[in-house]
Formats: structure tokens, sequence, C-alpha cells
């Protein structure tokens, strides 16, 4: 066994144990495996080991991960889980099966008319600034049922659900609490009719507060891939 397929099964195991101590189903909760600054045989390896969803963070830098696996496209789906400049919304639209980093109604503009006709509907998940940062991006979860209702209506998107990413807690419990304001106001938008299925929370650290706290979405990337990389140049 490789060593990223012996973290995955690692952090499998991890998310399975949080299901169970939660009461839910461990199907019910998706690994994205943030492969953001690791080459395309890292991914490739993770793949091998059963790994579908794969997060990155630099534009670019994805989209050329993308061509290298050209081969392995129809099995993967693709994440754009970092901020989405307007000269980069082509290439998420384009390449990407899913955006997470929406915060904006002009970022999700662009991506409806620049997401080509002939491919599935884009999958987005908006940002949300859940402990309200004062430098981090998101909508404030005030504003983002207006948001949210808009962005529902635009052609060749679906809008799936929300994404957040909290500071980091001091234990368990500060941390289930951020992640459970995050899942009232997923269910505050679904009173509101709008069917999301997806709340996008919870990384390495804190997978299993995300988990309790009703998380259908982990973004894990040191756990699998190891100490990161020096951020490449291009994004």
């Amino acid at each position: 066994m490789t060593t990223i397929a012996a973290k995955l099964q690692h952090v499998r195991a991890r998310i399975a144990t949080a299901c169970q101590q939660a009461g839910r189903n461990v199907q019910d909760v998706t690994l994205l495996a943030v492969s953001k600054t690791f080459g395309p045989e890292a991914v490739r390896a993770a793949a091998a080991a059963g790994q579908r969803d794969f997060g990155e963070n630099y534009i670019q830098e994805g989209v050329d991960k993308i061509a290298a696996l050209a081969d392995l496209r129809g099995q993967l789906r693709w994440h754009c889980i970092g901020p989405i400049q307007s000269n980069k919304t082509r290439l998420v639209a384009e390449q990407f099966d899913w955006a997470h980093g929406v915060d904006r109604l002009k970022t999700a503009e662009r991506l409806s008319a620049q997401r080509p006709p002939g491919l599935p509907p884009l999958n987005l998940c908006l940002q949300v600034n859940i402990d309200g940062g004062p430098t981090k991006s998101g909508v404030a979860p005030a504003e983002a049922l207006a948001l949210a209702q808009a962005v529902a209506a635009l052609p060749r998107l679906r809008l799936r659900g929300l994404m957040t990413i909290p500071d980091p807690a001091p234990d368990f419990e500060a941390a289930r609490a951020v992640h459970a304001s995050a899942r009232a106001l997923f269910d505050q938008l679904n009173a509101a009719g709008l069917g999301l299925d997806t709340l996008s929370m919870g990384m390495s650290d804190d997978l299993e507060a995300a988990v309790a706290a009703g998380s259908t979405m982990v973004r894990v990337g040191s756990a699998i891939f190891g100490t990161r990389a020096v951020k490449p140049s291009r994004q």
C-alpha cells in the first residue's frame, strides 16, 4: 500500500468513526482530497486508492493538473475551492465540475455565462464568512439568502450548498459550535425552498467536529498528501 493510500484509509476511518459517534450514515459525508501544490502523480496515487473528488485552490495549477490527468477525466470530479478572480472565471466554468468559493453575484453570473452548453451545470457552493473574520472571504450570513436566491435562478449552474472556512477553534466543542451555526444557516436556506444538499465544512484538524455538526463534505489535504510544498507562482 502506498503512503497516500494508507493515509486515505486512515482519514476514511476517522470519518467513519465521527459518523458513528454522531449517529450518521458514513455514505452521507463525501471526502474531498485537497491536492493543491501536489503533482499529478499524487492525485493518480489517490485515485488508484479509490478517491474520486479532488480540490484545487490555485486555478491555473488545477487546470494544468486536469490536463495532465486527462485519461482519468471521466472518473474524477474536480472542485475549485479557492477564490475566483474575474479573469479566471472562464477557466473554472470550462474545466471544473464544482466551484466552492463564490461569494458575489457577479462571479456567479460570469460562471453561468461562460459555462459551455455541452457540459452539465456547474455545481456551486456559496462561501459564507460564518465566524465574521475581518480578513475572510465569504458572504455575511445575513446576506446569504438573498445571494443564494439570485444564484439559484442563473442558468447552467446548480446551487448545491454552502462552504465555510472558519478560524481554528481551541477545542472540539468550540469548533462544533461554529460549524453548527453554518448548519443552522443551511437549514434556514432550505426552509426558504432552495433545496440545498451540500455543506462543505471541516478540514484535517476539525473534521470530527464538522461531521458532528452536519457537514456533508470535508476538505482534507495534509492528512492525505503530507506537508504542503511551496505555493506555486501561477494561480
